[in-house]
Parts: structure tokens; sequence; C-alpha cells
């Protein structure tokens, strides 16, 4: 058996054990993507460079608004020299049809404080800055939460970054280090597990829902997640702005998700709860655990 003993790398004994990936993305409807050059710690937004004060005021004005922070900075070499330089800002509201991503620059991080967090989470885009109209990625890099992130996330960010410029950063923690490298595409909010040079070029080129390798858009619920790539991959639909989750239920561990068609199909999608066959560990240096994924049970036509 494969487990944190052997020395094996947490996303190397995910990928032996075919953890799936759908229903693991992690939940927000908006987004706050802060450049913070320098190191990062295990909890990035208050273990960095970045004013502890400030970061901590962030942390509390977002709690329970819908909107998740990240940090982000240039891939490669990226010293912070203290000293005062404008830094880039993105938002981004991820509800399908309602998507937009704004980008802008700050001179300090505590003008953010005059953000209505609230209505952003709820998708009202601030006046801070400019839309963008190509897509964004974010590729986890945060060794020190998780050594597979570095490991897997920065080669691929490097890469990038030469051919595709500022629309590939570096990020902190996106959730699920063992899937790594990991990314997040806005303004979609589809993350996605184990990606690579191939994949990340066809969400730069606005390839849409990639169902292929996709962790779940964070909009929605973890369940609603499953439910949303399922139908996705068994009528073919790639729009991004096609399908949106309704109303969903739970029975056990057994959750039905409605997913409605812009053109008036509707679903139910069956979502349940599976031991996976073996322990393993949900991070590096973590003792192997029993643990549980969300599959796809069926897939209903309504109407």
């Amino acid at each position: 058996m494969i487990d944190a003993r052997t020395g094996a790398h947490c996303a190397a004994v995910a990928e032996s054990l075919s953890e799936p990936l759908a229903g693991t993305a992690a939940v927000a409807t908006s987004w706050l993507c802060l450049e913070q050059p320098g190191p990062w710690g295990a909890d990035a937004i208050t273990h960095s460079h970045l004013d502890h004060d400030v970061a901590a005021e962030l942390a509390a004005r977002i709690k329970g608004t819908g909107v998740r922070m990240v940090l982000i900075r240039r891939p490669g070499s990226h010293p912070d020299r203290h000293q005062p330089v404008p830094r880039r800002v993105y938002l981004a509201h991820t509800r399908p049809g309602r998507t937009w991503l704004r980008q802008g620059l700050i001179g300090e991080p505590k003008e953010l404080l005059d953000l209505d967090f609230a209505a952003i989470g709820a998708g009202e885009a601030p006046v801070l800055g400019e839309p963008r109209t190509t897509p964004l990625l974010l590729v986890c890099t945060n060794g020190k939460r998780d050594v597979c992130c570095a490991l897997r996330g920065r080669p691929i960010a490097t890469t990038l970054a030469e051919s595709h410029g500022d629309a590939v950063w570096e990020s902190t923690h996106l959730g699920g280090h063992r899937f790594a490298p990991t990314a997040l595409c806005l303004p979609s909010g589809y993350c996605f597990g184990r990606i690579d040079l191939d994949l990340a070029s066809r969400l730069l080129a606005g390839a849409g829902a990639v169902t292929d390798r996709c962790r779940g858009r964070s909009t929605w619920s973890k369940p609603a997640q499953v439910g949303e790539l399922a139908v996705r991959s068994a009528i073919g639909e790639h729009d991004p702005d096609a399908l949106t989750v309704g109303e969903s239920g739970e029975d056990g561990p057994l959750w039905t998700v409605e997913v409605s068609h812009v053109d008036g199909r509707r679903w139910l999608a069956s979502v349940r709860q599976e031991d996976l066959p073996m322990r393993r560990p949900p991070s590096c240096g973590a003792a192997p655990e029993p643990a549980t994924a969300l599959a796809p049970a069926g897939v209903r036509l309504l109407g």
C-alpha cells in the first residue's frame, strides 16, 4: 500500500489511486486576486509581506460574502524589495451569464478596504480598474502549504508565462494540493487538477467549460459541481454560460442536483459519496487516512 511512509508525495499517491477530481473545487462566487511578491507561508494571506493588520481586516470583511481571496505573483524570480510599487489586482464573478473580470492597479493593499465585498460576492462589479476580456489562469505554487504545489506548479506557470504574459500568475492555495498542479480559470471559476501545458493552453485560448481534469465550478456547492459536470459530459456542452444549477437535495450519502440549460432543457443529476478503496494522505507529510469522494450516479432528462 502506498502511504506517506514510502516518501511518495501526496499528489503522486492521489494520482496512483485515480482519486476523482470532480467536486473538489473551492466554493466561491467571486474572487479577489492581489499581487504580493516575496515569500508566502503556509497561511499565505497572513504569512507573507502583506501588512498583517490589512490582511486580517480583509479576511474579516470578506468572510461570509462569497468572495475568496488569493495572493498572486509573477512566475519566476519574485523578490519583495520592500519598496512601495503599484500592485495588480483582479476581481472576478463566476455565475453563468453574469461573469465579469476586472483588472487594475493599486498603490497600497489597504485601498481594497474600500470595496463592498458583499456586493462583489452577489455579482456587482466594482468601479476598481477596467474590464478584462481574455481569460486569466492562476496556478497554485504555494510550496509552504504543500510541496507538491511548488514542485509541480512552478514549472507549468513559468513556461506558460513565457508565451502568455500576464494571463498567467502564480497563486496561493486553491485547495486540493494532492491534485497538483492545480489551476483556476477566471472569470468562469472552473478549477482544474493535474494540469499540463496542453490543457492550460486550451484554457487560456478560451476553450470554455473544459471537462477534462475539471474539479468543478467554484460557483456551486461540491455536490452541485459534480452534477453540473456530469450533465456537461453527458450532452457534450462546452459553453460555460449554458448550464445553471438550481435546487439540490440530500438524502444520506446521496444528492440530487437540478441542472438547467439556457434552451429550456432540465436534468436531474444524482451524486453519491463513495469510500475510496485505499487510505491516502490528504497532504504531504500527513498520515494516510480513510477518504471519500463524490461521484455521479446518473443523469435523467426532466424536460
